[in-house]
């Protein structure tokens, strides 16, 4: 017995179990325009994409942006059990298709899911071994700016999504990273992922990740 604690495979020099990444942060902080970096710069992951009922805004593509569906299409789904969670977010529904990443997990991919940090709690019960990253806005008041210049929110709206930001913040410790996307370097934050990617394939005792 040396006292030392046992270490998970894999050896050095084979392939590292895949992992499950976690986006999430509060609205308006670039999920969307992050994600959309990272899938065009090539870099390999499964991208599960969003289904949800909110309408589509300007330059959206379904089935790229999100999977826009009516809310008898989301009941059904709900209803087959084909989403990994769902949630209800300023009125409108979101959900996470489990095939598209059970598959992915079972062919040895990594894959990125984006969801609201109420989903992120969900997910973490349900796979606590996945990775978890917080993006965030170098302050509110650019979170305020950024979410008023793209002129989707009344001002009601607007309100209650920067009361509710400032609620989610406070829930950054269940996160293993946090990313700052500061206004015009979306290449840092992209960067930054990538490199927390890479990070955790040098695991000496990597994430053997499951869905309850």
């Amino acid at each position: 017995m040396t006292g030392e604690p046992e270490r998970s495979e894999p050896l050095p020099g084979r392939p590292q179990p895949p992992l499950l990444i976690v986006l999430s942060g509060p609205s308006g902080v670039g999920k969307d325009a992050v994600l959309a970096r990272l899938r065009e710069s090539g870099y390999p992951l499964c991208y599960a994409t969003t289904v949800t009922t909110r309408p589509r805004r300007g330059g959206e593509k379904d089935g790229v942006d999100y999977h826009f569906v009516s809310e008898a299409e989301f009941r059904k789904l709900l209803a087959g059990n084909a989403l990994l969670e769902s949630a209800s977010v300023y009125g409108n529904w979101y959900g996470v298709p489990r095939a598209v990443v059970a598959d992915a997990l079972e062919r040895g991919e990594d894959a990125i899911i984006k969801i609201d940090v109420q989903g992120a709690a969900t997910i973490r019960r349900i796979a606590p071994q996945a990775v978890f990253i917080f993006l965030v806005a170098p302050s509110m008041a650019e979170l305020e700016a950024r979410l008023k210049q793209r002129l989707t929110e009344s001002p009601e709206e607007l309100a209650l999504r920067l009361k509710t930001a400032e609620e989610e913040m406070k829930q950054v410790t269940l996160f293993d990273y946090v990313v700052v996307n500061r206004e015009g370097e979306i290449e840092a934050a992209v960067a930054t992922i990538e490199a927390i990617v890479a990070a955790e394939k040098c695991r000496v005792n990597p994430r053997q990740v499951t869905l309850a």
